[in-house]
């Protein structure tokens, strides 16, 4: 995937502060400290463009990036946003600020017109409750949703098959296994995130 431009717009924690949503968008949900920035990194080619913290629960808004690839099948530049939401579950801050981003969230993924679809992203050591309960929720409200197995290059090659096949049967979906590290699985997820974005289109990543 050439990637053209990929710069920050805004954080956000109410719609009266979403960008207009006159492009489509795709938003990235997972626990605290499951690699959604290092993944979005990774997939945007732009080191530290997503911020990256060894502390779960650093991303506490709504952070927005605007992105243009370079021309698809239809010969125009196709661009998009990527939205980075607040990872639920453990981190380190204080209850009330906690306690916000639910509410936040479901109020996001529930009224954004805009929104495409979700990638949902998972420890590729260890699927979560959570997990389960997100894409269950995602799939009532009509919105889709895509598993990556994040951290890939944490197992041997023999183990990240079984654990993707034990990630399957416990998600109930596919999962697409990546690493923001070794780059692997990147171009799978990138034709994932274009069918969300582009569905009725030839989403080739050449």
């Amino acid at each position: 995937m050439k990637i053209l431009t990929a710069e920050f717009l805004t954080s956000a924690t109410q719609p009266s502060q979403f960008p207009s949503d006159a492009l489509p968008e795709v938003a990235f949900a997972g626990r605290s400290n499951v690699g959604k920035s290092s993944l979005l990194n990774a997939l945007l080619g732009r080191k530290g463009l997503a911020r990256v913290s060894q502390t779960p629960g650093r991303t506490r808004l709504l952070n927005f990036f605007r992105v243009v690839t370079a021309k698809g099948p239809e010969g125009k530049s196709r661009e998009f946003l990527f939205v980075d939401l607040p990872g639920y579950g453990y981190a380190k801050v204080a209850r009330a600020v906690h306690e916000q981003w639910g509410p936040m969230i479901e109020g996001y993924v529930g009224g954004r017109r805009s929104l495409r679809g979700l990638v949902v992203l998972t420890d590729i050591r260890r699927g979560e409750e959570e997990e389960r309960q997100l894409i269950r929720w995602a799939t009532q409200l009509g919105v889709p949703a895509v598993a990556v197995a994040t951290k890939t290059d944490k197992l041997t090659r023999g183990q990240r098959a079984e654990a993707v096949r034990m990630l399957e049967s416990f998600l109930g979906m596919p999962v697409l296994g990546c690493s923001a590290t070794t780059g692997e699985g990147k171009d799978a997820v990138w034709m994932a995130i274009l069918a969300l974005l582009f569905p009725a289109r030839d989403n080739a990543t050449g």
